[in-house]
């Protein structure tokens, strides 16, 4: 297996990707990173999502020069792409002090300006800002040594074809010139027979970035809230087994033991382990003696297990081609399978993009609250209950029933030892719910505001138990519940929310009479 040291890629750039949790190149990385560091003219075809910002951005990286003058200068077909390639050139040159400043239209131009004025090495624009830039003498070619066409295909079916041929004049001739498209029309072709120089061919087929009999649904929360989520989801959802995904192996060693350290049955695999370390943890997760797999993305590529009903992306992948390998790992043989995504709000993007890129539906879903956990278990318990008493070992606990059921009533006896097994105690909601709209509240549902809270020792089921008994509501059916001291936040749907204000307004929760109305929208 082909890995980044194995380019000689300087050690920051190295350290760049470990902290980004690449561990192996992708296949348009392992082809062109090598002849582009070579010095060779290359043309690749390579879908969006198969890891190409990285096969031309690390080898620019590693030959740029010190001077901060413009040498390095990257067309994309939009604003978009340009600013999503300057952030990842940025993040790969961490260490490498690279300088690099995107430029389209519809940004007032006197930012790009003042960058430019400072010294960039690495441009990366829209022909059309590129040229305006060119007119004004704000943007000098002339010792550009690397040129990258990026979506070529894109930029010819968006009319750039003329803008394109200007500023390749306009850059010198001994240069170096990549072209990445997803298609090859003839057009493409013609041009780059035109600009480049002896190329070499690339051609990646990539897989089918769709992954149909999974669902797939994403959470956000708030950075610090991201452990207790992940335990929230997995307290509810019940994986019978499930792999969560991590950036890097620090962050997978740390999950791992917190898991741990909340009583879950998990493991940890990544790059640094021992072949024979790797053989045990699978060895017990195919044997089901550990239920969570914590990996990074290597585990992704090499791993073979038959049977996943959960992946969970702790961690938001890179692109689409990295999101699709991970949860491949679920759904397989004809099975249905579980996809979640954890993301915090500065990730919203980057999930969007990759729902777009993938060309998959993945749902926004609300973090299940403690009630909606509760619910779950008692759930499970009474399935389990249910296959006990399908079997006929029975005959001592009927006797301590009976010898009980002198003292106690029958009903009484059996909620109370329901309550001892399940062992439910009261917890405090500490997760703060990340909204997704301007009043945060889910599509379809109400927010209520009840002015009862934690001094009157208000449970979120006491809420539950109130709406459901009080207005009918089934306790499934009602959204997130926040607790505060002196008042209650409450999402019931919104075809329900009068009569559940009608019927409240009045009612006794904790020895106080409570008084509910439709909450102010949050600003």
């Amino acid at each position: 297996m082909q890995t980044f040291v194995d380019f000689g890629l300087k050690p920051s750039i190295l350290n760049a990707l470990s902290e980004l949790g690449y561990e192996e190149p992708t296949p348009v990385q392992e082809q062109a990173i090598p002849l582009l560091l070579e010095g060779h003219d290359v043309i690749a075809q390579a879908q969006t999502g198969t890891g190409k910002t990285a096969a031309f951005a690390l080898p620019i990286i590693q030959k740029i020069q010190q001077q901060r003058v413009p040498q390095i200068l990257i067309l994309t077909p939009t604003r978009e792409l340009a600013m999503q390639v300057a952030e990842a050139i940025f993040r790969y040159g961490k260490g490498s002090k690279v300088s690099v400043v995107p430029v389209y239209g519809g940004q007032p131009i006197f930012r790009q300006l003042r960058a430019l004025e400072q010294g960039i090495q690495i441009v990366v624009g829209t022909p059309g800002r590129i040229m305006d830039h060119m007119r004004r003498g704000t943007l000098a070619l002339d010792q550009i040594h690397t040129v990258v066409l990026d979506e070529a295909d894109e930029m010819l079916d968006m009319g750039f074809i003329e803008d394109i041929e200007y500023i390749l004049q306009q850059t010198p001739q001994e240069r170096q010139t990549a072209l990445f498209s997803a298609t090859m029309p003839a057009d493409v072709i013609n041009l780059a027979h035109r600009y480049c120089q002896d190329p070499r061919r690339i051609n990646i087929v990539s897989e089918q970035l769709t992954v149909p009999r999974t669902r797939q649904t994403y959470y956000e929360v708030l950075p610090r809230d991201k452990l207790d989520a992940l335990t929230r989801i997995l307290d509810a959802e019940m994986p019978t087994s499930a792999i969560i995904f991590c950036r890097t192996r620090s962050e997978a060693d740390t999950l791992g033991e917190s898991l741990q350290g909340r009583g879950y049955l998990a493991e940890v695999i990544h790059g640094d382990l021992a072949q024979t370390q790797r053989d045990r943890v699978m060895k017990r997760f195919r044997e089901s003696q550990v239920e969570l797999l914590v990996a990074t993305d290597v585990a992704a590529r090499g791993l073979d297990i038959p049977e996943v009903s959960h992946v969970i992306n702790y961690d938001v992948p890179n692109d689409a081609e990295s999101y699709v390998h991970r949860i491949g790992r679920t759904g397989r043989a004809g099975r249905t399978g579980e996809a979640i995504t954890i993301i915090t709000p500065r990730e919203r993007r980057q999930m969007m993009q990759i729902e777009r890129m993938s060309k998959a539906r993945i749902t926004r879903q609300r973090l299940p609250s403690l009630a909606d956990v509760a619910a779950r278990r008692r759930e499970a318990f009474k399935d389990a209950l249910r296959d006990v008493m399908a079997e006929d070992n029975l005959d001592p606990y009927i006797l301590m029933v009976e010898e009980m059921g002198e003292e106690f009533d029958i009903v009484d006896l059996a909620a109370g030892a329901f309550k001892l097994l399940l062992n439910e105690a009261e917890e405090e909601d500490t997760i703060t719910s990340v909204e997704g709209d301007g009043i945060g509240v889910e599509p379809g549902m109400t927010r209520l505001f009840l002015d009862v809270g934690r001094s009157n020792r208000v449970r979120p089921a006491d809420i539950v138990g109130a709406i459901a008994n009080e207005a009918g509501l089934p306790g499934r059916t009602i959204g997130s519940i926040d607790i505060y001291d002196r008042f209650a936040f409450v999402e019931v749907p919104a075809e329900y929310a009068q009569r559940v204000m009608r019927v409240l307004n009045g009612t006794t929760l904790r020895g106080k009479k409570v008084r509910v109305s439709i909450a102010k929208p949050k600003r």
